[in-house]
């Protein structure tokens, strides 16, 4: 059965096998979208636990070639939370932090339940295997020195107005306002089109502003 995922995993994601380790196995593979921190946004992709990682990847040749390559050794995860924010009515995210870094992942609820399960129990079942490790007889000290990672589910009130639902609705008014702005200019004139513009510009600015401190 696991031979047989991995298979299906490597069919379906265009050159993942060149960017496997030896002997690694793909699990479970999921769309969502990828927040490691170091990318000025997020970066929707295929997100792959395998019996050694938890990825992000993405390989793309045209218009011109990309590739998008992210990775956390199960050994080295520390902590696993499962996060719901307020006023979030789809998406659901897991935030997973291993040494200094930190990862945030989002999807449906579905999809993020699924993932936080698989992982879970990817890294129970091989990260946490004296067995697989390089050197048995080193196996009790690391078990000592290294805690065992933390697994949860944590419930982020926010209000309103920062959440990302009223960022969008801002954004998007913006947007209407500014089309709309532009047909009364053309039809009726500067006087009624102009302001109408500028309206929409300032709401999509400031939009693209909450949206980057809630980023930090």
């Amino acid at each position: 059965m696991a031979e047989k995922t991995a298979e299906h995993i490597l069919t379906q994601v265009k050159g993942l096998s060149a960017y496997l380790q030896p002997a690694e196995q793909p699990l479970l593979l999921l769309p969502a979208i990828w927040d490691n921190g170091r990318e000025k946004r997020s970066t929707p992709c295929d997100v792959i636990i395998t019996d050694q990682r938890l990825l992000g990847y993405y390989r793309v040749s045209f218009p011109r070639e990309r590739l998008f390559l992210d990775a956390l050794p199960l050994a080295l995860i520390r902590n696993v939370s499962l996060r719901e924010r307020s006023f979030e009515p789809i998406f659901r995210e897991l935030m997973v932090s291993a040494e200094q870094r930190k990862v945030y992942i989002r999807a449906p609820r579905q999809k993020i339940e699924q993932l936080y399960a698989e992982l879970r129990s990817a890294i129970e079942t091989y990260a946490q295997d004296p067995a697989s490790g390089p050197e048995l007889e080193n196996a009790s000290a690391q078990e000592e020195s290294v805690p065992a990672p933390v697994f949860g589910r944590q419930e982020i009130r926010a209000e309103f107005e920062r959440s990302n639902m009223a960022i969008m609705l801002l954004f998007v008014a913006g947007i209407v306002l500014e089309i709309g702005g532009a047909l009364l200019w053309g039809s009726v004139g500067q006087s009624i089109g102009l302001p109408l513009c500028i309206a929409g510009f300032v709401m999509v600015f400031a939009a693209i502003v909450q949206r980057r401190q809630q980023r930090r």
